[in-house]
C-alpha cells in the first residue's frame, strides 16, 4: 500500500459478528486495489475482534483494525478518520456491504473524470432479514437549497477528499444519530462543496440501523435533522418533515411498482 492511497474507507462496529462478514468480503472482492481499509470496534464480546483477526491477512497489509472502548458510532467514525491517509474517505456501516466488486472503482473513476469534485455519492438499496429489497434509495445531483425539501445523500455512499473533513470538521456526536445528515448539510449546504451524483446501485443496507429501526427513531431523527440546521444557521421549513416522509414513501413505492413491472411518478429524492 502507498502512504498515501487513493482511498481510505472505514467500517466502524460494535457486537456486530453476525454481519460483519458480508461486509468484509465485499470490501475482500473490490478490484479497485488503491485502497486502505480501517475497522474502528467498540470493544466487542461477540467474536468479532476474532474475525478481524481471521479477515486481516487476506487484506494483504491493507487492512488496519482497532478494538476499544467509544462513545457511540460517530465517536468511532470520528476516530477513522483520524487514522485514515487516503486522499478520499468514504464509510461503510458493519451492517451493509457493496453490491457488485466494481463499486469503488467506478467511485474513483467519478473523481478522475470531475476532479473539480469534492465529493461523489450515489444510490442504495434497503434490504430486509432475507436480502430482499424493499425501499431504494434513488439519489440525484445537489441543487442549492435541496436539503430544507428532504433531499440528502445516501450516507453510505458518500466519498468526500479528506481536505473537506480538514477544513469544515468531522462528526458531531452531540447530534445524535443524525450526525451524518448534519455532516453532509454542513459541508454540501453551508459550505457548497463540489458533488457529483453516480447513477449506480451501490450499496446493501440492512433495515434496522439507529436511524431506521422504528417509527419512534425516525421521529427522533427528524427532530435532530431540524437541530443540525440550527447549528449550522440554516433555516428548516415548517414542512421538512412531511418532506422527508413523501420521500421515504416514494422509495418503497418505487420498490413495489418494480415488482409488478410498472414505474412511479413520484420521486421526491428528486425535488
Amino acid at each position: 500500500m502507498t502512504s498515501s492511497p487513493a482511498i481510505s474507507l472505514v467500517t466502524v462496529c460494535r457486537n456486530s459478528a453476525p454481519s460483519l462478514g458480508d461486509t468484509l468480503r465485499s470490501v475482500l472482492a473490490q478490484t479497485w486495489r488503491d485502497l486502505e481499509y480501517i475497522v474502528v470496534d467498540g470493544a466487542s464480546t461477540d467474536g468479532t475482534p476474532e474475525l478481524l483477526r481471521r479477515f486481516e491477512p487476506r487484506f494483504g497489509g491493507r487492512m488496519r483494525w482497532l478494538s476499544e472502548p467509544d462513545a457511540g458510532i460517530y465517536d468511532a467514525m470520528n476516530k477513522g478518520l483520524s487514522l485514515a491517509a487516503g486522499r478520499v474517505v468514504g464509510f461503510l456501516n458493519a451492517d451493509d456491504y457493496y453490491q457488485g466488486p466494481e463499486v469503488l472503482a467506478r467511485i474513483a473513476a467519478a473523481f478522475a473524470a470531475h476532479p473539480e469534485a469534492d465529493a461523489v455519492h450515489a444510490d442504495l438499496d434497503f434490504i430486509d432479514a432475507r436480502g430482499r429489497v424493499v425501499r431504494s434509495w434513488t439519489g440525484s445531483p445537489y441543487r442549492p437549497g435541496a436539503f430544507q425539501r428532504g433531499w440528502m445523500p445516501a450516507h453510505p455512499t458518500f466519498y468526500c477528499k479528506a481536505s473537506c473533513f480538514a477544513r469544515f470538521g468531522a462528526f458531531d456526536p452531540a447530534i445524535g444519530s443524525a450526525a451524518d445528515f448534519e455532516l453532509m448539510l454542513r459541508f454540501i449546504e453551508k459550505h457548497r462543496i463540489a458533488t457529483r451524483y453516480l447513477p449506480l446501485r451501490a450499496v446493501f443496507m440492512r433495515l434496522g440501523g439507529s436511524s431506521t429501526s422504528s417509527l419512534r427513531a425516525v421521529l427522533r431523527n427528524t427532530r435532530q435533522n431540524r437541530a443540525a440546521f440550527r447549528k449550522n444557521g440554516l433555516p428548516c421549513p415548517w414542512h421538512y418533515a412531511l418532506s422527508r416522509f413523501r420521500s421515504k414513501i416514494s422509495q418503497i413505492a418505487q420498490v413495489r411498482a418494480a415488482r409488478r413491472g410498472e414505474r412511479t411518478s413520484l420521486d421526491t429524492e428528486k425535488l
